[in-house]
């Protein structure tokens, strides 16, 4: 029975987020303002013991999940043959472009925190000796 409460409990926060998203004309997705208000709810054992039950349950028939997608790629099997090897393409090349503006913004943020601290950013740190 907990994992049906724990399941109860995930509609609630994504229900209200919903809510929450339309009433106030929110940037952010329902979902997403959900989530972080099942965060903050998890701290509570009333929220947390039902949500764990549920989340075991869900990771226990996990590959059912899978099905849908499976029987997605082979109803569309001939769209896959027609333009499989550019959407291959669009993955490998977005997947590099992604890892290399994420190192790129990386690089960036260390380089101002070793500006901002005053030392150099190759330089060791001098500890306090006493």
């Amino acid at each position: 029975m907990k994992p049906v409460a724990g399941l109860a409990w995930l509609l609630v926060f994504q229900s209200v987020g919903e809510a929450l998203s339309h009433a106030f004309a929110l940037p952010f997705p329902g979902p997403v303002i959900g989530m972080v208000l099942l965060f903050a709810a998890l701290f509570h054992p009333a929220v947390r013991g039902p949500v764990g039950a549920c989340a075991d349950f869900l990771l226990a028939h996990l590959s059912l999940l899978f099905v849908p997608v499976g029987v997605g790629v082979m109803t569309h099997l001939g769209l896959l043959e027609a333009y499989g090897a550019r959407i291959l393409a669009v993955i490998a090349v977005s997947t590099w472009v992604g890892i290399a503006v994420t190192a790129l913004v990386l690089r960036a943020g260390r380089k101002g925190d070793a500006e901002g601290s005053g030392a150099a950013p190759d330089a060791p740190q001098e500890g306090r000796h006493g």
